[in-house]
């Protein structure tokens, strides 16, 4: 599970063999989200929070860091 990027103290990271729709999850100190990369949608918990945010707007800038990470773990390349 390697890290992507860190946002205030968050991860993004991309896991190995993970499930489909293609995403990255963000960690810390109690937070645990998981996000679509295509649309940014949340599909596992909290949005509201202002890091959670801060992250989701570096990833909106970096989609293709993400989907290339995405690909390279995940046998689609």
């Amino acid at each position: 599970m390697p890290t992507i990027f860190l946002v205030g103290g968050l991860k993004v990271q991309v896991f190995a063999d993970d499930h489909h729709p293609p995403h990255f999850h963000i960690t810390g100190p109690e937070i645990q989200v998981l996000v679509r990369i295509d649309d940014l949608s949340i599909l596992h918990g909290e949005r509201h929070r202002r890091q959670v945010r801060d992250v989701l707007a570096w990833a909106d800038g970096n989609r293709d860091i993400l989907w290339t990470a995405w690909a390279q773990l995940n046998d689609e390349r």
